[in-house]
């Protein structure tokens, strides 16, 4: 107050904040015309539950972008005064998650049908000069973070932000101004102070605050800010130059940011149905490579037909609203080092089976790493990839046990994939498409009709000519001690030229051990 009282005297204006908190305005349903029906019921319940218990609460970020679009948001995220403690208190199936940023998932329904509504806490405006300094990382710097609220690293990246505060302080920690409104859907009133609505209609996404100190505060913002240029650029949206122009420099701070979040990262960008156009934005933007090595394979194979036919699969499943999961579409990325790592093997003499599980093994080792944990998804990942063979086996019992596996779809989809870019005869992938569908009188015609074609084309090989059996007392004396004897040929010799290889009999082996009729043991290991 003193400081503008004196700038005043003086002639001068004061100066502007450096980090101004914004105006807030407040928006009504006719000049921001949300569809209160987009809204989703479960995130309305836990606003509803929140104000009711006195909080204030509001959906927040881009599910209220897409609203005001007209788009029906895939998740709904809500910001409160609560602190995470207290939100967890008002719901059955809460809870609390993060370290960095503490948050509340709020679960919905069970199974695939689950719906996570995230509950954040207001955040508050601190300077990160003035926050405690570790000298290392998440990783490295476990026991200094403990307990510390704000926290930053040597490059002045946040590692701790749980200090809550007023709303206005949080639209600023935001980090772009068309994801820092706040919407109330009882009231219908949307709340903003970065002039984000203007922002969305003239289609800019633009950063809040200075671009280069927000992506060395949390340098994932620069993989956010290329995945939503794609995700928006069907409808208009471009990148503010300020925004684009440090992602480039700023690369180089992603080294030191978790793999296992940068795995995340990688995955939002290419699941959220814009996969395709997420890679035309990194390499629009010169950010083709350098991000993460497995992401760098993807933008590297892209336009090859596999790996691109999984991608625009990718793509539409996500568009149709159906579940698309990750092991699926690295499995395609890395097909070809699988492929070709396992017909080396064979080629070196080793037998298939283990071949294609040492070239697994190998990919996973130079590819994946352990930043999943080995876990789900390398599991699915080898399922889909050992599972491969098993489709050329197309009689028996074989096609039974395959079409019960859990993973089937999943490696049926993939070799279906296979055969569409020419790696392997479609009629395989239709008679695989029809027995699944099939009930059980048709599958098993459908397998007699093939072993029965198996067997036609066996009766049709043509095989060389034996030569006329000739028995040795009809040759002369000198021919019949010229011609071999069996002790002269090799073991796996084919007999010819005047020999008949004798007729075994073969005795049938009587059961020992049990009765005639009684089964065999089962082996319990089987």
């Amino acid at each position: 107050m003193i400081k503008k009282l004196i700038h005043r005297l003086m002639g001068k204006s004061a100066p502007e904040s450096k980090h101004p908190f914004g105006k807030r305005t407040e928006i009504g349903p006719q000049e921001h015309g949300i569809d209160p029906s987009l809204v989703d019921e479960r995130a309305l319940n836990v606003v509803r539950t929140l104000k009711n218990a006195g909080f204030e609460a509001y959906i927040v970020g881009g599910a209220v972008r897409d609203l005001m679009l007209g788009l029906a948001p895939k998740d709904f995220d809500v910001a409160t005064n609560a602190t995470p403690e207290q939100v967890k208190g008002l719901f059955r199936r809460a809870f609390i998650i993060g370290r960095r940023f503490r948050i509340v998932h709020v679960v919905y329904g069970r199974g695939r049908e689950h719906e996570v509504i995230e509950v954040s806490t207001f955040r508050a405006y601190l300077d990160n000069v003035a926050a405690e300094q570790v000298a290392g990382n998440e990783k490295t710097s476990k026991s200094e973070l403990a307990g510390l609220k704000h926290a930053v690293d040597s490059t002045g990246r946040v590692l701790r932000d749980n200090v809550w505060g007023p709303q206005e302080e949080d639209a600023v920690r935001r980090d772009f101004t068309i994801n820092a409104m706040y919407y109330d859907p009882e009231t219908q009133i949307v709340v903003d102070y970065h002039h984000g609505i203007q922002d969305a209609k003239n289609r800019i996404i633009r950063m809040i605050g200075d671009p280069v100190a927000r992506y060395r505060e949390d340098p994932v913002r620069i993989i956010r800010a290329i995945r939503f240029a794609a995700k928006l650029n069907g409808l208009g949206f471009k990148l503010e130059p300020k925004t684009a122009t440090p992602l480039v420099k700023s690369k180089a701070l992603l080294a030191e940011v978790p793999q296992s979040r940068l795995f995340d990262e990688m995955l939002k960008l290419l699941q959220t149905g814009h996969a395709l156009a997420s890679i035309e934005q990194l390499k629009a933007l010169g950010m083709a490579q350098g991000i993460y090595p497995l992401l760098d394979v993807v933008v590297e194979r892209a336009e090859t037909p596999f790996v691109k036919s999984a991608l625009q699969d990718t793509d539409r499943r996500v568009g149709e609203g159906k579940p698309v999961a990750p092991s699926f579409l690295l499995a395609c990325v890395l097909w070809a080092d699988v492929r070709d790592g396992c017909a080396k093997r064979i080629k070196d003499g080793q037998h298939a089976h283990p071949a294609l599980q040492d070239a697994i093994e190998d990919v996973f080792n130079a590819r994946i790493g352990d930043v999943s944990g080995r876990g789900k998804l390398a599991g699915d990942m080898r399922e889909i990839w050992l599972m491969q063979p098993r489709f050329e086996k197309r009689v028996g019992s074989a096609p039974f046990g395959l079409v019960e596996q859990a993973r089937f779809r999943a490696a049926f989809d993939f070799m279906r994939l296979r055969a569409e870019i020419g790696e392997l005869d479609m009629v395989l992938s239709d008679w695989w498409e029809a027995f699944s569908l099939a009930n059980d009188d048709l599958r098993n015609d459908m397998v007699d009709e093939v072993k029965l074609e198996q067997q036609q084309q066996r009766a049709k090989t043509v095989r060389a000519p034996r030569a006329p059996r000739v028995h040795p007392d009809a040759l002369s004396p000198a021919a019949a001690e010229a011609a071999p004897t069996r002790s002269d040929l090799p073991p796996d010799a084919v007999l010819g030229d005047g020999f008949e290889a004798p007729k075994k009999r073969r005795r049938r082996r009587r059961p020992s051990g049990r009765g005639a009729g009684e089964a065999p043991a089962q082996d319990p290991q089987a």
